[in-house]
């Protein structure tokens, strides 16, 4: 499986993004996919993850009601909506796909990903 995120961009705070995440290759057997963000001299933190059977999202605390996670499975793509942006939300983001069927909270940690994309800039100014 690839991964390729797109849709990163600079934004002004309040505006909104909608990232895509297109996959290639053998998709079958994947069971989760999920977004992660990294800021300069950060960690990679978990912001939110859909899996395909139950179709079953779970989120960071610092992105419900802001953020929203989907996927269509039949064309292997997932987006994550970002509204009401903030400086804090500026980060490179990435997209991931498990191939481990596991409850939804376990894709909030970035272990369960077999495979990883490229990321896309988000940058947003106060």
């Amino acid at each position: 499986v690839q991964l390729q995120a797109s849709g990163g961009g600079l934004v002004q705070a309040g505006d909104s993004l909608r990232l895509s995440c297109a996959t290639s290759g053998r998709t079958v057997g994947t069971y989760g996919m999920g977004w992660f963000h990294q800021a300069p001299g950060k960690e990679r933190e978990f912001v939110a993850a859909l899996t395909w059977l139950g179709n079953r999202t779970v989120y960071a605390d610092s992105v419900k009601g802001r953020f929203t996670i989907s996927g269509n499975n039949a064309e292997n793509t997932v987006y994550l909506q970002m509204n009401n942006l903030q400086p804090e939300d500026t980060a490179i983001y990435y997209c991931a796909a498990s191939s481990y069927y596991s409850s939804a909270i376990r894709y909030t940690q970035a272990a369960t990903y077999n495979t990883w994309g490229r990321g896309t800039q988000v940058t947003v100014s106060s």
